[in-house]
C-alpha cells in the first residue's frame, strides 16, 4: 500500500523543532534522581498535579496493563488546554518519544514534549494497532447510559471530573485526552477498535513539561481493556482487570536546562481580518 504524504508538513527552519539532545539530557538527569512528588492513582479513580516549567513527569504502570486518561492545562489559564486533534494533525494519532502536546488556539504552543517511553518499540501489530492513542476520547457515563441504559459514576471524564473540582474546573474543562497505554487503530470499516494493554510492571510514559502545567488522570474502569465494556459480550464487572497507575514528577537541574527556551504563545494578531471589513463587528 502506497505512503500518502502527511497534511501539515513541518519546515525545516522550524521555530519548535524537536532538540533530540537537549531531551535526552533531561530524561537521562531524570533517570539520576528520585522523584519529589509519587502518588499512587487508585482503581477507577482520578488524580490531578502541578507540574512546574522545566520539570519532568511519568505516568507508570507499577503492577502491569492499565490504560490511563490524560488531560493537561496550561496552569495559568485553563482555556489553553491540550488539543488532540491538532497533535494528530502535527504530530501524529499514536505518540512516542520526542512527539510534542500542542495546546488550544488561541495559543498555539507546545505545553510538554515526551521524552521517554517504555513501550516505544510496540510499533504497530497485525491488525494496524498501536499505542498511546490519540483517535478516541474517554469513556462516559452519557454515552454509557446511552448504549446500556445504567448509571454508571467512575467512567473517566467523570474520575477526571473529581480530580480536577479543587483547581475549580468542572465537567465543561475536562477535554479530549491521551490515552496512555491504550492500543488502538481502524479496521477494514474504517471504525475505532481498541486492544489489550500491553504494558507491563514499570513501563512507563514520560513528559517534558515546556510551560506550567495542570495535569489529570484516570485510571480507566475498564482496565486494560481486554474485557469487552459494550456489546453483546460486555461482562458484568471489569475490576478483575483493573489496576493503579502511578505518577511521578522530577526536578531537573538547571545546568541541564542552560540555554532552552520556552514556548511562547501565538503571536498572530491579525484579528481574523476584521481591521480591514469594519462591517462583521456587532454594533
Amino acid at each position: 500500500m502506497k505512503n500518502y504524504p502527511a497534511a501539515y508538513q513541518i519546515p525545516d527552519d522550524f521555530r519548535y523543532a524537536v532538540d533530540k539532545a537537549f531531551y535526552k539530557a533531561v530524561s537521562a538527569d531524570a533517570t539520576s534522581r528520585a522523584p519529589r512528588l509519587s502518588e499512587v492513582v487508585p482503581i477507577r479513580s482520578g488524580y490531578a498535579w502541578e507540574v512546574k516549567q522545566g520539570e519532568i513527569f511519568r505516568v507508570v504502570a507499577p503492577e502491569g496493563p492499565q490504560v490511563g486518561d490524560l488531560n493537561i492545562w496550561y496552569r495559568h489559564d485553563p482555556r489553553e488546554r491540550m488539543w488532540a486533534a491538532r497533535t494528530r494533525q502535527l504530530e501524529s494519532a499514536h505518540l512516542t518519544t520526542f512527539n510534542r502536546i500542542w495546546s488550544t488556539l488561541p495559543f498555539m504552543r507546545p505545553l510538554a514534549t515526551i521524552t521517554a517511553d517504555t513501550l516505544a518499540d510496540y510499533g504497530v501489530d497485525e491488525y494496524g494497532g498501536r499505542v498511546h492513542d490519540l483517535l478516541g476520547t474517554r469513556c462516559d457515563p452519557y454515552v454509557n447510559k446511552l448504549l446500556t441504559g445504567e448509571e454508571f459514576d467512575h467512567h473517566c471524564h467523570s474520575n477526571l471530573t473529581r480530580a480536577v473540582l479543587p483547581y475549580r474546573l468542572t465537567e465543561f474543562d475536562v477535554h479530549d485526552v491521551l490515552n496512555v497505554f491504550q492500543v488502538t487503530g481502524l479496521n477494514q470499516d474504517d471504525q475505532y477498535f481498541m486492544k489489550a494493554c500491553p504494558a507491563k510492571p514499570g513501563e512507563y510514559l514520560e513528559f517534558f513539561a515546556e510551560v506550567d502545567l495542570l495535569c489529570a488522570i484516570s485510571t480507566c474502569p475498564g482496565g486494560d481493556l481486554s474485557l469487552p465494556m459494550w456489546g453483546d459480550e460486555t461482562v458484568t464487572s471489569t475490576v478483575s482487570v483493573c489496576r493503579p497507575l502511578q505518577i511521578e514528577v522530577y526536578e531537573t537541574r538547571p545546568d541541564v536546562l542552560a540555554g532552552w527556551v520556552p514556548p511562547e504563545r501565538s503571536d498572530y494578531k491579525g484579528l481574523h481580518g476584521l481591521r480591514e471589513d469594519r462591517s462583521n463587528v456587532l454594533k
